[in-house]
Parts: C-alpha cells; structure tokens; sequence
C-alpha cells in the first residue's frame, strides 16, 4: 500500500456559466435539451451490481409540460429495499477499509465529470425534471454539486486531521475515524439535484454505505448522478439507489438491526414521523443511529425604515420567487417599514411586470412551473382563499394555469395581519405575503418574526442603520439558521454559509462544512504505552 500524508487539491467554488446568447455553453445546453425531449428513457433502480427493472413503469413529464412523456422509472418493493440493503452491507468491509485517499478521488473524479463531460447533461436533466431555468440549473446541478464534492474531500482530511494535542513522554494517543456500524439511508428532495447527489455522496466518503431513495420528481436527474458516480469508479453496492414508496421503504429500513442513521431533506411532518418510528425501534438497532435533517422553512425579510429601496425590492424579488419559491431558504413573508412601502411596492410590480413564464427551454423565461399536480393544487387553494380574505390584498400574480405545465403566476398578498395564514404556514411556491409595519414598531416587530413560525431556516435584514441591524441580528439570532445582511435570503455557497436550520427546520447539520461529515463516522481513541509498568504499586504506599 502507498504511505504518505496526502494533500488534496485545494478546493475552490466552481465557476457560474452565463448562457448568455451566443455563449458556448448556451449552444451545448440547448443541444443536451433537444437531446433529453427526443427519446424516452426507461430508469432502473441500481442495487449491487445490477441494474434492476420492474414491471410497474411510472412515467416521468416536464412539469411545464405534463403531456410529454421524458422517461419511465421502475418502481420497487419492499423485497427490493431489502435487497438494497443486503448489497450495501455486502459492499461495506471492502469500501471501509479501501484507504480514504482512494474514495476521495473517487468523488473528485465525479466533480470533474459533472465539470465537464456531464455538465449539460446533467442541467438540462434538471431543467427538464424539475423545471429549473438554465440559471438555476448551473448553480445547483453543476456548481453546487461539483462544490460538494470537492470541498467534502477536504473536509475530510480536515477530520482526519484532527488528533489529541497531547501524548505524554512513553506514550502516544491517536483518534480514528471509523465508519458507522450498519448502513445509512439518504432520502433526498425534490427541489435541488445537488442536495440529491450530496447526502449519499458525503456519506459514502466517510466509508459508510447508502441505500439511497430520491423523490419521484427529481429520478431523471438522480438517476444520471448515478451512472457518472459509476463511471467515476464507485464500487458496486456503496449507493444503492432505490426507487421505492416512503412507506415501503421506511418499514424494512427503520426495523432492521443494522439501520445506522438517515441523512433527510424534505418535509417536517416525514422528519417528525419518521423520528417517532426510529425511537420507537430504538431496541432493536445495534448502534444509536445518527439522525441528521433539513426540513424546509418559513424565511423571511426584515425591510428596516433605513432600507435602500433598490435593495429590498431586488432581493424580495430573487429570494421569492427564484425556483418558483421552491427552495428551502425562499422568502415567503417579508415585513416592510411604512416608510419604505410605497417605493419598494412601486419597484417590485414594476419588476414583477416584465417576468416572462413559460416552460425551461425558453431561456427568457425567469418563471417556470411549480414540481407537480398535487403542489399547484395546495397553492391553488391558498390563493383563492386569500381572494375571499378579510385584510388581505392580492397586488400582483393571483392566476394560475395547470393546462399545459402546473403553473402559478407569482403571487403578491398585502396583509393587516402578520398572523394570516400564509405568513405562518410553509407553501413552498411563488407565493409571497407582505406585511407593512409602523417604523416606530421596529423591536415589536422583531418579536413578531421571531414568534410567528415553527421554522428557523433563513432571514435577512435590509438596513443601513447598523444599530438596527446589530439590534435584529440579536434579536433574531435563534430564528434563522442561515442569516444574511443586504442581501437575499436565498443562496447559500459550499465553503462559504454552511447550510441548515433549527427549531422545525431540522438539525442544523451545517451541509457544506465538517460539521456535517462529523455526524457520518463514529471515533475512537487509541492509547499506546511503549514502556508499561510491570508493578501495581504506587509510590504512596510505601512505609514512612
């Protein structure tokens, strides 16, 4: 074997591409669109070294275009759970005890592909599946998955790093960082295919095995993470990908005696539940497991009477309704001094007014659709609920479409009470809410948006008055994981704003930083005497 203290390539955040007309990269993104609406794909599940077809084939559409047809995935059982898990378990002693600078450029090998060679692909398998403009494709699919992987391996070597300050004159302590004990399952979103590829992916590196089930909504792009972390020469087995119902999944996984932790974005009801189910088994594991969760948020924006205008009307703007308000981190309610209201409201229907929308491949489209049926339906309701509302006012948006593509156009609510509904409750779509408060009620207002969610995920305040912004920095310091000043809520940078939340929000994990590569090895500390006594005795217990 090779001995060396090994020094990763140092890594830096990958470059945004523009896709401006003319550009390159715009000629080879549409070509891999093209490329992606011309066939129909049929998906396998990845279990071991077989890639496994079922007869139960679910189809896959745009959904800015629901009648056409992308790809069909297989849909699993319960029998190919288990199966997964047998795999991983198979796969387990041989990729633990592969040495890590082995299955770090596994993953640094995987970066350069999506950098590369996979790039379009992999955006416009995004843009079609999930509905993202070509934007929001490259920071999330390229970028932000190629920074996973990159800053993870050195992360990494940072914990492995990590040794006891202190071994005594005849002696020497050391820590190891040892994989968990049984395999961990990663349950991965929807809205971002880097989030999709990073929970198993950092996982895996740390020397665990993944059974790995993605949404639905986002398999077209999962699936071909897949085939390049194969083609980057991840061994059969470490990541299982499964495409199997929640419930089918949850109860082989959470009963069996080798389940090691769950690596989870999506929704707080599945956490909570899902948490309830682990403590309620928690005999029959073999180890603790690690329970590591981001789920979702109520984000807000604090305009302060000192707010530059401009400012706050362009972050309202790009933090609520970039992604059609489907991030995690997106504004949904902002409060707004009095004095600032009528500009920013006269600068924000003039921007809202030019947004273009309509499908991906349209690059002058800043709007796409929402994911599915079943998320314009939800946001649907809310909306003509807030048409009928005492207090409330629509003054932008308030359509919405599903005929062709599930789209809702952005949405704008006025209300009296900062109380109302859709202040409170996690919609997750281009619908915002805005309540206008009186200047002198700044600090009432602090205790307003640190009261009115379960959620504490993102925010931000937009001021000039640094006493201002000392006082909600303090005031608000337990109400957003991710807090930003001057700027959007949105858009958290790998190696720059580790990412997570607390309170309903989740376990605030900070993916994106060691902190979260901590929670997927188990330590130990190992002692070695090189001159140990041969006598029991002390010298205290010698006569006088």
């Amino acid at each position: 074997m090779l001995k060396g203290f090994f020094n990763v390539p140092v890594p830096v955040n990958e470059p945004i591409l523009g896709y401006a007309p003319g550009s390159k990269e715009r000629e080879l993104l549409k070509a891999a669109l093209a490329e992606g609406r011309s066939k129909v794909t049929d998906i396998p599940m990845y279990i071991g070294d077989k890639e496994v077809f079922t007869n139960e084939k679910i189809k896959i559409t745009p959904p800015h275009d629901h009648q056409h047809v992308l790809a069909t995935f297989s849909r699993g059982s319960k029998t190919h759970v288990q199966q997964a898990i047998d795999a991983a378990l198979a796969a387990k002693a041989d990729w633990e005890n592969l040495a890590w600078e082995q299955r770090a450029a596994i993953f640094l090998k995987a970066a350069d592909l999506i950098a590369g060679p996979y790039r379009y692909k992999l955006n416009a398998a995004t843009m079609l599946g999930q509905s993202k403009n070509a934007f929001q494709a490259e920071i999330d699919s390229a970028c932000e998955l190629i920074d996973f992987l990159r800053f993870n391996v050195s992360y990494m070597t940072e914990i492995y790093k990590q040794q006891p300050p202190v071994s005594p004159r005849g002696s020497w302590n050391r820590v190891e960082q040892r994989p968990l004990e049984g395999f961990v399952f990663a349950l991965t979103p929807f809205n971002f295919t880097a989030i999709a590829g990073n929970l198993p992916s950092c996982v895996a590196m740390m020397g665990n095995v993944v059974v790995w089930k993605p949404a639905d909504t986002q398999i077209y792009a999962a699936s071909l993470i897949m085939q390049i972390f194969k083609e980057a020469g991840l061994p059969d087995g470490v990541i299982n990908l499964v495409y199997v119902k929640g419930p089918d999944a949850g109860d082989v996984i959470f009963s069996h005696p080798d389940f090691a932790g769950i690596h989870f974005t999506g929704s707080t009801g599945v956490f909570q539940d899902i948490w309830n189910t682990i403590g309620s088994n928690i005999h029959k594991y073999k180890t603790y497991p690690r329970i590591v969760g981001e789920t979702g948020g109520k984000d807000f924006i604090l305009v302060h009477g000192s707010a530059d205008a401009e400012v706050s009307s362009t972050a309202i703007l790009r933090g609520s309704f970039e992604y059609q308000g489907q991030k995690c981190s997106a504004a949904s309610r902002v409060y707004i001094a009095k004095s600032k209201w009528p500009q920013i409201k006269e600068l924000l229907l003039r921007d809202l007014a030019t947004l273009k929308m309509g499908p991906t491949e349209d690059f002058s489209n800043f709007i796409n659709a929402v994911i599915d049926e079943k998320s314009f339906d939800k946001l649907a309701k809310y909306i003509d609920e807030a048409k009928k509302a005492k207090g409330v006012e629509i003054i932008a948006g308030g359509n919405y479409d599903k005929s062709k593509g599930y789209f809702i156009e952005p949405t704008v609510l006025v209300v009296d009470d900062p109380k109302y509904t859709t202040m409170c409750e996690e919609l997750f779509g281009p619908v915002l809410t805005v309540y206008v408060y009186e200047d002198k009620d700044f600090d009432k207002t602090l205790e307003i948006i640190d009261t009115t969610s379960i959620y504490a995920l993102t925010g931000a305040v937009i001021a000039q008055d640094r006493y201002a912004i000392d006082k909600a920095t303090h005031a608000l310091r337990n109400a957003a994981g991710n807090f930003y000043i001057n700027d959007k809520c949105t858009g958290a940078v790998v190696g720059q704003q580790p990412f997570g939340g607390a309170r309903g929000s989740g376990t605030n994990d900070k993916a994106g930083s060691m902190i979260n590569l901590l929670r997927w090895v188990s330590p130990r500390t190992i002692k070695e005497t090189f001159d140990p006594p041969k006598d029991y005795t002390y010298p205290f217990l010698a006569k006088d």
